[in-house]
């Protein structure tokens, strides 16, 4: 029976087995738990029963699709694989005053690296606890990434104190994230402070480093977000910025491949860093908002609306995980695999996301986002003004013609 299929049934099966395989491969890799594995392998029998009905009974296909998965798990579950030397190796962190950089200073200092944190305040309380808990190592440096003449201080003191040995690492975490709220209703100066520290700050402290990581075949590590992947709900600024950001280190790592370099995106779930955690900060971010907002926006949006935008990031703030494990683990997994990936996915739910995103038609994946991250119960005032006017006039509609199928029947 097998010898009556044609070439081209083959070809289409050979078709079928490799997108089926990466489809496999992508829901493995997603970093879920264990029992999604089991569940993508059911599905991708039926898939591929579904499409493959006239040639092998399911019990078959179930049977290879067990082998692969068992296959794929056994070089999971297996031992890790030997990691680089941390000692002798130099690294250079953005952003130590709090958050990923403070965790991940303190985190490869204590590997034996040779440890580079910038902060903003030298004398401020993530500066002091770093000199505190850290070796003699660590170095600091005073940096704001936004500052061009600082990032090149910085440039010479580590060269200084390099010698003539190259930079490893180097972790582009440093960023901020300027309120929140409707593109409409977010000011210029939110999206221009996202841009010129996550996108203008981390290209301008990459490009002067670059000579160093070249010299050293080392490692670009970059902290960014899903939210330069995905269209999350009320965050266009922050989003946008790290959308650039992206596309940077995509393009970097293709460029940098013939020096040696390897460039990784490091892309976390939601933890508690830096100002997401600080009532009063959003309180003074939410006021500028309302102080610099068009009277007649914040007419037709209405200020209750904004409010609640405001207590649902608060809200969500509140439940991000405090321990900074995951991004930490994948930093050092990116400066020490002998192959790093390309991306991580730092904290639970953050592959599941992308599968959704990836495989999932946009009106699952769009949902997904809306109810994921604000779950806003209040339209705008004009719309709800518009939905009143609306059922209104429908009401008004209904009785005239009420009034007149009474005046009819009487005649």
């Amino acid at each position: 029976m097998m010898d009556d299929y044609t070439l081209p049934f083959w070809i289409y099966l050979g078709v079928l087995t490799v997108v089926v395989g990466g489809v496999m491969k992508k829901i493995l890799a997603s970093h879920l738990s264990a029992a999604p594995p089991l569940v993508a392998w059911l599905g991708a029998t039926v898939l591929v029963e579904r499409l493959w009905a006239l040639c092998l009974p399911a019990v078959l296909l179930l049977v290879v699709l067990g082998l692969v998965c068992c296959l794929y798990s056994s070089t999971r579950t297996g031992p890790l694989p030997a990691t680089l030397p941390a000692h002798g190796k130099a690294v250079l962190i953005t952003g130590c005053d709090s958050g990923f950089g403070n965790a991940s200073a303190k985190r490869l200092d204590a590997l034996g690296f040779e440890v580079f944190a910038t902060v903003l305040d030298l004398s401020g309380d993530g500066a002091r606890e770093l000199q505190r808990t850290c070796s003699a190592r660590l170095t600091l440096l005073q940096v704001d990434i936004t500052q061009p003449q600082q990032i090149q201080q910085a440039l010479l003191d580590t060269k200084a104190k390099l010698g003539h040995k190259g930079l490893w690492g180097l972790v582009n975490n440093a960023g901020v994230c300027v309120n929140f709220g409707d593109a409409e209703l977010s000011l210029m100066s939110n999206f221009r402070g996202c841009m010129e520290v996550n996108f203008f700050g981390t290209l301008s402290v990459t490009k002067s480093f670059l000579p160093l990581l070249r010299q050293a075949k080392g490692r670009i590590v970059s902290i960014s977000s899903p939210a330069g992947d995905q269209p999350f709900p009320c965050l266009a600024a922050y989003g946008a910025s790290k959308a650039a950001l992206n596309l940077f280190i995509n393009t970097l790592r293709h460029e940098l491949q013939p020096w040696g370099v390897h460039v990784s995106t490091i892309l976390p779930s939601a933890f508690k860093t830096g100002q997401s955690s600080n009532h009063a900060y959003w309180e003074q971010q939410h006021k500028q908002l309302l102080q610099n907002l068009s009277p007649a926006l914040l007419e037709e949006y209405g200020e209750d609306y904004l409010n609640e935008t405001k207590e649902l990031f608060q809200s969500h703030a509140s439940q991000a995980n405090p321990d900074l494990s995951p991004v930490t683990d994948a930093i050092v997994q990116a400066l020490l695999s002998p192959q790093p990936q390309v991306r991580y996915f730092a904290g639970p739910g953050v592959g599941l996301m992308y599968f959704i995103h990836s495989f999932c038609p946009f009106s699952i994946s769009n949902r997904f986002l809306q109810k994921l991250f604000v779950k806003k119960t209040l339209m705008p005032r004009a719309l709800r003004k518009q939905s009143g006017f609306d059922l209104n006039l429908s009401l008004h509609n209904n009785n005239n013609n009420n009034n007149e199928e009474k005046v009819a029947a009487r005649q």
